[in-house]
Order: C-alpha cells, then sequence, then structure tokens
C-alpha cells in the first residue's frame, strides 16, 4: 500500500530536507499568528524554494482574510491551500475561484455526526482532512497532539480524496491506516520534540513507517 504523507507545520530547512528525503508527498507551512508554527508569507518563500517540483507545497490558514490569503498565495510560493477554520463552502468555493489555487479543507471529528459535514464541500474543495476535534480550551484547531476514533471512518467513502490527521506518530501510523483505511495522512505534532519544533529523525522514522505499510 502506497500511502502519501504530509509533514505539516515546516518551520527549517533542515526538517523539509528530511521530509522531501524521506519520500513525503506534501509539505506544509502555516500562516497562523497564534501557532508556534507560524511563518510569514516572506519566511516561508525562503523555504520553499527548497521543495522540489512533484512535492506539493501546502499554506496553512485559519479563517484568514482576503489580503493575507492573496499575500500568501503570490508571495509563499505554496501550490495548494489548507482551510483548517470554519470556512463554509461558500467561502471555501470563494477562496478556490479567486486565488486559483486547489484547496484542502479541514473537518474537525469527534463523532460520526461530524462526518455529514463532507458532502457540502463537494465542488467546493479539492481535498479534505479528517482532524480532530480541538479541546474547548484550544487556541489553535489542529496540531494538538489529539486523536479521535479512526473507526468512524472505517468503510466510509467520500466524493473527495481525504487524509487522516490527529495525534498520529511513527508508532500509531500502521494501526491508524488499518483502522481508518486512510490512504494520505498529515502529521505535525507527531515529528516534533515541542510544539513548532521539528525533530528530523521523527520525520524519517514516521516516513519510513509509512514506506513500510
Amino acid at each position: 500500500m502506497t500511502i502519501d504523507v504530509k509533514i505539516c507545520g515546516l518551520t527549517d530547512a533542515a526538517a523539509i530536507e528530511a521530509a522531501v528525503e524521506g519520500g513525503a508527498a506534501m509539505c506544509g507551512f502555516v500562516f497562523f499568528p497564534v501557532s508556534p508554527r507560524n511563518l510569514t508569507p516572506e519566511a516561508a518563500a525562503k523555504l520553499t524554494k527548497g521543495v522540489p517540483e512533484g512535492v506539493i507545497r501546502v499554506g496553512l490558514t485559519v479563517d484568514a482574510d482576503d489580503a493575507l490569503l492573496a499575500e500568501i498565495a503570490s508571495v509563499a510560493g505554496v501550490d495548494m491551500l489548507q482551510l483548517h477554520g470554519s470556512e463554509t463552502p461558500e467561502r471555501t468555493a470563494e477562496v478556490r475561484d479567486r486565488l486559483g489555487l486547489p484547496v484542502m479543507k479541514v473537518l474537525p471529528v469527534q463523532g460520526p455526526d461530524d462526518l455529514a459535514a463532507a458532502e457540502a464541500y463537494e465542488g467546493a474543495a479539492d481535498k479534505l482532512m479528517f482532524d480532530a476535534k480541538p479541546p474547548e480550551d484550544a487556541t489553535r484547531p489542529g496540531g494538538n497532539a489529539r486523536a479521535f476514533d479512526w473507526r468512524l471512518l472505517r468503510d466510509r467513502t467520500f466524493a473527495l480524496p481525504w487524509l487522516l490527521a490527529g495525534g498520529l506518530t511513527a508508532e500509531n501510523l500502521a494501526q491508524a491506516v488499518k483502522t481508518s483505511g486512510a490512504v494520505a495522512v498529515d502529521v505535525s505534532s507527531g515529528v516534533e520534540d515541542a510544539p513548532g519544533v521539528k525533530n528530523a529523525d521523527k520525520i524519517r522514522a514516521f516516513l519510513a513507517a509509512a514506506a513500510a505499510l
């Protein structure tokens, strides 16, 4: 089985090198001031230059306004936008159409009813990501090392390709994929030593675990 991996929240060249050399399909860069992984579009531009063709560069935003989205699209060197906030299907389609970039919409999951929201994004987004719903006191919607019940995704089909996110590590990846049926995954905190501090060895280990599936 081939599992596509997105390494998210990259902030330095060493982590990007580990991701690329390890076979990551996507590299993610965060544009959300509250996050410890936050970058400016200018800072991201210096990093995305180190990502070769064939590896998708994803810009993560959270309910970003038009000005920030336009700056990311024009300056940061990303190939895709990831909307990780409360963006409606209408807003998602508007962002995609205005900026001319494919869009991944993240849906928070806690119970089976949360998966029903996916249908509304058909035709508005290009990909979906299912991530664990954050704790009530969380300051950010993702990157919280929190998983949801992967069995909720078992035997489910969606019109759009999707990624599994939330609390994944090299150690639990095989079980997560087996349980959920995911063919693409996203990891951020699971390859860090501390929030926002990527560990190149953990990135390599995660990618090696994915390659072994």
